[in-house]
């Protein structure tokens, strides 16, 4: 649910009167037959899976590859995306399911990783191209927009869980939690940082500078070389969710470090260098297949 304040509960400032929101959960299971619930979060993702794949599958059609390779590769995403996601989340967690194994396989209830995420599907990603013999930065290119767009799309998963949120604030935009899912230290505090809608915004931005490179970028005398799309989605991406996660307050942590501040530092430096790979150096970005499937310039 999303509640606009008003002026009386809003700071009494008309900057702010169009941001005086706040956000409360109306919980995670949409609704229940019997023993079987529904859950938003898997709702979600389901749509993020959907929608990606007739994204990619027609901007697969725009390079000139078969827009069902695409269904085919969706297939592999998922098989190699989710479970890494997951499993990167509870190495991270491990106290929270040394007892409890059982709950290691519940993804409905929550808990995973976009980087976990990544990692599995690059490795999929991967496999497939090797296998299909199909360039892997070409599909790169083509997953990214979508990828970025099912990430905006599943951080509403965290809105309905009450999870990844950041910390306390009095902002008129705002994040009820309810008493159960504050963490540790936190529990007198009612409100705060509603970080999954930073995210999802940022990423909605990124989408349009991904989509709007992809239709325009690769046309007239200097079109974009292959790569430079999923590039700068590492690097946009990578950017946004290193000051996002530091406002968080359950973040996966290594001692005193935040992973995934960690591994979207690694990510900017891998963005930048590839950046400066495809046009600095002016050389094409090593593939495990050299066969070419569209008449981009290199």
């Amino acid at each position: 649910m999303i509640q606009w304040l008003g002026p009386r509960s809003a700071i009494m400032d008309t900057n702010y009167l169009f941001l005086a929101f706040q956000f409360t959960s109306p919980g995670p299971i949409i609704f229940e037959i019997g023993p079987l619930s529904i859950r938003w979060y898997g709702l979600l993702i389901a749509s993020a899976v959907l929608i990606g794949v007739s994204l990619s599958g027609y901007l697969a059609s725009r390079r000139q590859i078969d827009p069902e390779l695409i269904g085919d590769l969706a297939i592999w995403l998922v098989v190699g995306a989710i479970p890494f996601a997951r499993l990167y989340y509870v190495a991270f967690q491990w106290e929270s399911y040394a007892n409890n194994p059982s709950d290691i396989i519940a993804i409905w209830k929550g808990g995973i990783a976009i980087h976990g995420a990544i990692i599995g599907g690059l490795i999929a990603t991967l496999l497939f191209a090797k296998i299909k013999q199909i360039p892997f930065w070409q599909l790169a290119d083509i997953v990214a927009p979508s990828l970025i767009l099912g990430q905006a799309i599943g951080r509403w998963g965290n809105f309905f869980n009450s999870e990844a949120f950041g910390s306390p604030t009095n902002l008129p935009w705002r994040l009820y939690i309810p008493p159960e899912r504050r963490p540790y230290g936190f529990e007198s505090y009612e409100y705060f940082h509603p970080t999954f809608l930073y995210e999802s915004l940022w990423n909605l931005i990124i989408f349009a500078l991904l989509i709007t490179l992809f239709l325009r970028g690769f046309k007239g005398k200097n079109p974009l070389k292959t790569g430079t799309i999923f590039m700068v989605y590492l690097l946009t991406y990578s950017s946004g969710r290193i000051w996002i996660e530091g406002l968080r307050t359950d973040s996966l942590m290594l001692g005193y470090l935040k992973i995934a501040q960690i591994v979207s530092l690694s990510e900017i430096m891998l963005g930048l260098f590839g950046l400066i790979w495809l046009y600095g150096l002016k050389r094409t970005l090593p593939d495990i297949v050299q066969k070419s499937h569209s008449s981009d310039s290199e």
